[in-house]
């Protein structure tokens, strides 16, 4: 019989009581004891969450406090000294201090890099590595995970990134990849400890092999797992891989010396024949055919009549899972109350998705019942892109910029924020009240004109050249259009994991997207007539929007992109004619739609970026439009992110000390635009020094031209305090004062 597992499980808890702990930990409301206790309870939960659906293997080393790259950072002692000065033996805190900058012990200091996990939402802490880094084992946690789920009567598959993927997804200024002779060894001890612990099995991720790999990490693979195989003896190693293809690393994954391989069936169905015919006698293959990313049940009887013959032919040697690690999925579809049961019947979270892979398995003992409806075809991308054949705007950039400049008269190094101000306690209390009926809508409304003010008041003191509105009515920059488009369907607890503690919401495309009437206008028109300074529109944009929802599986992506865009277009227009000159249209999310294999890249981008430009090809040549991008990897898609022809761009590019700033000044490119790379970053509670802005500010403007240079903080300011947000905003304002009054 077909035996079931999945590859890692939603680590924030139902109630997402990780979060809560976490940041009450931070705060100094709770002791580390009681956030451990924490953490405890909620792997608990988990693993008895799996044994009550029936899977044959429970996953544990998937649990991290902040994230799992950094987990694995620890665990084979590569943390940089920096982090552990003034936290004395306190590893949590080390932890916690590489993450976010912070913790309860030690002074500040400038936090980890952050970027996202493959073509996900999800931010991982970025490993930096030295020429001359030395690892040691460090396994204390994970042996202790182990030792405590098979206390509770559990059969264990530990998961752990392996080497090739850690060293690809780290920073080394040699290469990475020379440290590999020097971290095998700790992988090797740590076999051992596990097959001492009584382990059978241990999941090691290689998502790498979804990528156009260069040869000498393809040819690194061979070598090093055959280390590997040495020492591990009865310990029976799983490869996965997901969120791609293999194609041509196919043969090279099942050459392997390894017992068993994981595929998406999701994402590349049609690798199962070849990975079939490649799998070995003695191998077990692991099927990935439930979407570890979405939220839609799955189409079982499609997957009855594939793998039935399939898993006559293999018996046990065949593993039923999820595509990929049910991270990015929210945690338990029972907690959600107020879903009609129309759409509940449609929908499977995580805890679902196990009760699906038990049905499927009962159902592989069962004859196939005949397809009556036949397969779900999804359209294609193409009708899309031949409606986005003109899509730019009538003036060119440089033509467009002396308008602007006229039209704004701004000073050099103008000094803006990315759009969002502190959502306070008490704002977050009155909007439960206005959902929960508490709260009239007037004054639910006239509190957030109140808030509104407060922010353009602010702003206004501190001296910013160009202002927002602050977003005070908005709970998340997608979920709250999607509240405001028809199409879309709002969770009361659909919550996934984006970095540490920050969740976010995802709304669910159920159907076609329109715009049923304005959904920014008032607030950003309110906002304006409060200053004489030009005030920002704030939108998100249609790439950000499609990839942080749960998409619908029945159209192409690229349909429900272009839906969105028309919506937005309106919109701009909208605010446009309501006076609003300036308005920017995020897009952090381009880069992570874009697909893992650079054959695929062209056609994503041919619809995502004319997308991104139809919602504005319409305004004026002295309409300035701005985005926003963060924690990418830029200089792959520089070629599309100049594609969008906006006026002005904000980056991420401090917690990375300015590393992501040289695919914007490349000598045979560049961004030919107008860009502000963010001076500080937010994700931290750390108050940046002005002196340190000054001397950051002068570092940008040696290689970008002052005229075309913009001040600002890295990302959003929501999750910060009123405190930190006035004194590090002063502190970028009087560093470009002083930097534009000593260069320009």
């Amino acid at each position: 019989m077909a035996q079931t597992h999945i590859l890692g499980y939603p680590r924030i808890g139902a109630g997402r009581e990780l979060k809560k702990a976490q940041e009450a930990y931070w705060r100094g409301d709770i002791s580390q004891k009681e956030l451990l206790a924490v953490g405890a309870d909620i792997r608990r939960a988990n693993w008895q969450a799996q044994r009550d659906a029936g899977l044959d293997l429970v996953t544990v080393g998937d649990f991290a406090w902040y994230d799992q790259v950094l987990n694995h950072t620890l665990l084979f002692g590569a943390l940089p000294a920096r982090f552990a000065e003034g936290a004395a033996d306190n590893r949590l805190d080390q932890y916690f201090r590489a993450a976010r900058g912070r913790a309860p012990s030690g002074e500040p200091v400038a936090a980890s890099a952050m970027t996202k996990w493959f073509d996900t939402n999800y931010h991982y802490l970025v490993p930096e590595l030295t020429d001359d880094q030395q690892f040691a084992l460090a396994s204390d946690w994970l042996l202790d995970e182990v030792r405590e789920a098979q206390a509770l009567g559990h059969k264990v598959k530990p998961v752990i990134i392996g080497p090739l993927t850690y060293l690809w997804l780290s920073r080394a200024e040699g290469g990475a990849l020379a440290l590999l002779p020097k971290l095998l060894p700790c992988y090797g001890q740590l076999l051992q400890q596990l097959a001492d612990a009584g382990v059978e099995w241990v999941q090691i991720d290689e998502p790498i092999l979804g990528l156009d790999l260069p040869a000498e990490w393809r040819d690194a693979f061979a070598p090093s797992y055959q280390k590997l195989d040495s020492v591990a003896g009865q310990l029976k190693l799983l490869l996965a891989s997901y969120f791609s293809s293999l194609r041509e690393n196919l043969s090279l994954a099942f050459a392997l010396p390894v017992d068993g391989i994981h595929i998406d069936c999701v994402r590349a169905p049609e690798e199962l024949p070849a990975a079939v015919e490649a799998l070995a006698d003695n191998q077990v293959l692991s099927v990935g055919v439930l979407n570890g990313r979405n939220v839609w049940r799955g189409d079982l009887a499609k997957w009855q009549r594939q793998l039935k013959p399939l898993a006559e032919q293999l018996g046990e040697r065949l593993w039923l899972s999820a595509s990929c690690s049910l991270l990015h999925c929210p945690v338990d579809l029972e907690t959600e109350t107020k879903l009609p049961a129309q759409q509940l019947q449609k929908l499977a979270y995580s805890r679902q998705k196990l009760g699906e892979l038990e049905e499927l398995q009962t159902l592989l003992q069962q004859d196939p019942v005949a397809d009556a409806a036949g397969e779900v075809a999804a359209t294609s991308a193409a009708a899309v892109t031949e409606q986005l054949q003109d899509t730019w705007r009538q003036q060119p950039y440089t033509e467009r910029a002396i308008l602007q400049a006229e039209r704004w008269q701004l000073p050099v190094l103008p000094t803006t924020t990315i759009g969002s101000f502190p959502q306070t306690d008490l704002l977050r209390q009155v909007r439960r009240k206005f959902r929960s009926g508490e709260v009239a809508e007037q004054d639910y409304r006239d509190h957030l004109r109140a808030e509104i003010a407060e922010a353009i008041r602010r702003q206004e003191i501190l001296g910013l050249d160009v202002l927002v509105h602050g977003e005070a009515e908005r709970n998340d920059m997608v979920e709250y259009f999607g509240e405001q488009l028809d199409g879309f369907v709002h969770t009361g607890n659909g919550w996934v994991q984006s970095y540490g503690s920050r969740c976010v919401k995802p709304p669910i495309i159920f159907g076609d997207i329109s715009r049923p009437r304005p959904m920014t206008v008032e607030w950003s028109s309110y906002a304006q007539g409060l200053s004489k300074k030009p005030v920002k529109g704030m939108l998100t944009g249609p790439v950000t929007i499609l990839n942080w929802s749960f998409p619908r599986e029945d159209v192409h992506r690229s349909e429900s992109c272009l839906q969105i865009a028309k919506a937005l277009r309106q919109e701009v227009l909208d605010l446009e004619a309501a006076g609003i000159g300036i308005i920017q249209i995020d897009e952090p999310a381009l880069r992570e739609g874009v697909p893992l294999r650079e054959s695929e890249h062209k056609n994503y981008f041919d619809w995502a970026v004319a997308c991104f430009r139809y919602t504005c090809s319409e305004v004026k040549p002295e309409t300035q439009i701005h985005t926003h991008m963060c924690y990418s990897n830029f200089n792959a898609i520089m070629d599309a992110i100049v594609a969008l022809d906006a006026d002005v761009i904000t980056i991420e590019s401090a917690r990375s000390d300015l590393q992501l700033l040289r695919a914007f000044v490349g000598k045979n490119g560049g961004y030919p635009n107008d860009i502000g790379p963010g001076v500080y970053d937010i994700h931290s509670p750390n108050v940046p020094e002005r002196e340190e802005l000054v001397a950051r500010l002068k570092k940008i403007a040696e290689v970008i031209p002052l005229e075309k240079l913009w001040v600002n903080p890295d990302c959003g300011l929501k999750t910060r305090s009123w405190a930190e947000v006035g004194s590090s905003l002063l502190n970028m304002v009087e560093a470009a004062r002083a930097v534009r009054a000593e260069l320009a």
